[in-house]
């Protein structure tokens, strides 16, 4: 494996670029149906299901550059960090209007932040970008996005187990179907295979199951959300703490946390917390 140049690596820091895309009916009726909504027939100005913004201008990587795990070649926009897997760590997002139907979404990137840190699996390389969405001159919402970068070690990486997750006040339960999973990837242009490819996820990563998206797990937690509280969050942070598969159901925990607020999580039954969230406002 090729050294960590930090410096080298730092350089990307302040590095930004910009996509567009325009905000289709078609695009509506395909996440509604994906979590399991009727797709209805969207209408011009209509507003969109939050979290759809997550599908909207992808990387266009070619297939051919694509690695053996399915991700797109390191370098250019995000820095080339040489650390084998890279995941969807976390995330914060302020949303401040809807994005609508016909609307082109416009999305500023800006390289952050990077940082090396030793952990219990061996180097971790962080990278923070920001977002900033907005459609015809109407500020969307900003987003921060964490990514983690780390070693080929087998999952756990000898850690102590940690404890089961509690049970949440507010409970629900989705089937991570590899159908569901295979789903959003598409939606979201997404070809790690870590998601859809059984064999080379349990051979090549040493999973048990196909692993659900970090955003997958963070959209249905903030949808879950907005069914308890009545109304879609206006501020929504979230973190992932340790994978899950689609080998068992993708149970949503939520408990309030002051007027207006709550705490969630996501995890397997009987294992530990996956992803926590807070949703405010």
């Amino acid at each position: 494996m090729t050294p960590l140049d930090i410096d080298h690596l730092r350089t990307w820091i302040g590095r930004e670029e910009t996509a567009e895309e325009a905000v289709t009916a078609a695009l509506v009726q395909r996440f509604r149906a994906t979590f399991d909504e009727e797709p209805g027939t969207p209408v011009e100005g209509e507003a969109t299901p939050r979290f759809i913004h997550l599908c909207l201008a992808p990387p266009l990587a070619l297939t051919r550059a694509l690695g053996p795990d399915g991700h797109p070649a390191r370098g250019g926009f995000l820095p080339p960090v040489p650390l084998p897997r890279r995941m969807w760590a976390g995330g914060a997002l302020t949303f401040t209007d809807e994005l609508r139907v016909g609307d082109t979404m416009r999305r500023t990137s800006r390289v952050e932040n990077l940082t090396v840190k030793e952990g219990r699996t061996g180097t971790l390389c962080f990278v923070t970008v920001l977002h900033t969405i907005t459609a015809d001159a109407r500020a969307i919402l900003t987003e921060r996005h964490d990514i983690v970068y780390r070693g080929l070690d087998a999952p756990g990486g000898g850690a102590p187990t940690p404890p089961a997750a509690a049970q949440g006040r507010f409970q629900d339960a989705v089937d991570p179907s590899p159908a569901l999973l295979f789903r959003y990837s598409a939606l979201t242009f997404n070809g790690h295979r870590i998601h859809y490819d059984q064999p080379y996820v349990t051979r090549q990563e040493g999973y048990p199951g196909l692993v659900v998206h970090g955003p997958l797990q963070a959209t249905l937690l903030y949808r879950f959300a907005t069914r308890i509280l009545g109304r879609p969050p206006a501020r929504f942070a979230f973190r992932g703490l340790s994978p899950v598969f689609d080998t068992a159901p993708l149970l949503l925990h939520a408990d309030e946390a002051g007027p207006g607020a709550l705490k969630l999580w996501t995890a397997a039954p009987g294992g530990p917390e996956a992803m926590v969230a807070q949703a405010h406002g």
